[in-house]
């Protein structure tokens, strides 16, 4: 029997970072970093590192918590919640593949906030579990788009035919282009024309490293629902037509009510993969069905969002769009629905009755 409840540990870890993000990322707080050239929270990275949230799952010998999978989930979920403009993502999917790579050496510098590593595993086209990269006598050439926090980054763990490699930012051949996206937090387009890089693992290790990324955008996700669904269940409660709070309309409170199925539905799955994960059993189907839950689900929670805010749901000034934007890309990336659903069919094609 799975028990996805969390142990006092943990459960004081999430107090921890609801805490910490939840002071600094008000409303105004957010419009004020979003203004800004990086859009990004230096001080409240700096503020995670110092309080251990960025290295919750760094090794100790490289100054980290040591701990597991599910305490950066953990971390990963409160972000969202709070739709804070920090690189965890990226961070925490590189840390998870140094790990498992056994190269944590790599990861000095990661937990204190003085250096960022991030993951580079998005195609410009195509399935990122089919990637492109090539490399020749220690040299890898390829693109990689949407790299999270890669204006920023000290090094990339990078996605090839053949396996995994780390590449430092500063690597002659290695070209950084900036990308705004949806979420409104650069990311970048990285180019390698020849970058020396360090072997980290082989072709056989990508589905395991992809598991684990596709899984921490879906825990965002469950995260990034449920503060839309409590924004929207405010405010139709507080909105009145004809003298009546809208929230007793019943098409109204059955959209709502549909939504909170998604949500759930999107938590469910997304906190069993994370379980299977942690406790090394397989978890290949559940984590595509996670991402279908994640894309398709999501998508209706948000959409529901904006419908019942009517015009309020496009005010810039009004927070729902953070979540809607956040949302949108964790739809998207590492493949939305259709490919979830496409991977999770052969898997159990593939698998006897």
């Amino acid at each position: 029997m799975m028990d996805f409840s969390f142990s006092p540990d943990q459960e004081d870890l999430r107090e921890l970072a609801a805490k910490l993000l939840g002071d600094v990322c008000t409303n105004e707080h957010l419009k004020a970093v979003a203004a800004t050239d990086s859009a990004t929270d230096e001080a409240l990275w700096a503020s995670m590192a110092e309080t251990g949230l960025v290295g919750i799952a760094v090794p100790e010998a490289q100054g980290g918590g040591g701990l597991g999978f599910t305490e950066a989930c953990i971390v990963l979920s409160e972000v969202a919640r709070r739709a804070a403009p920090v690189p965890a993502l990226g961070v925490a999917i590189a840390v998870e593949i140094l790990k498992l790579a056994d190269a944590t050496d790599a990861l000095e510098g990661v937990a204190t906030g003085d250096r960022i590593v991030t993951a580079a595993l998005v195609e410009p086209l195509g399935s990122p579990r089919t990637p492109y990269a090539t490399v020749t006598d220690g040299k890898l050439s390829g693109v990689k788009s949407n790299v999270p926090a890669g204006t920023s980054a000290a090094a990339f763990v990078v996605s090839a035919a053949d396996g995994l490699y780390l590449v430092a930012a500063d690597a002659d051949g290695v070209t950084v282009e900036r990308q705004d996206t949806t979420s409104g937090i650069p990311e970048a387009l990285v180019t390698f024309e020849g970058a020396a890089a360090r072997r980290l693992a082989g072709s056989d290790q990508l589905d395991a490293v992809l598991d684990r990324a596709e899984t921490m955008t879906c825990v965002m996700m469950a995260s990034a629902c449920d503060a839309a669904l409590r924004l929207t269940a405010d405010y139709a409660i507080s909105r009145k037509q004809f003298d009546r709070a809208i929230a007793t309309f019943q098409a109204v409170s059955q959209r709502a009510a549909d939504s909170y199925i998604d949500t759930e539905a999107i938590k469910l799955t997304a906190w069993q993969a994370v379980w299977r994960l942690e406790h090394g059993h397989e978890a290949s189907a559940q984590v595509a069905t996670a991402k279908f839950w994640a894309s398709e689900g999501g998508n209706r929670v948000m959409a529901a969002a904006h419908h019942i805010h009517g015009g309020m749901g496009v005010d810039r000034d009004y927070p729902l769009h953070r979540y809607s934007f956040l949302a949108r890309q964790l739809e998207l990336i590492f493949g939305s629905a259709t490919p979830s659903l496409a991977r999770l069919g052969a898997h159990l094609a593939a698998t006897p009755s």
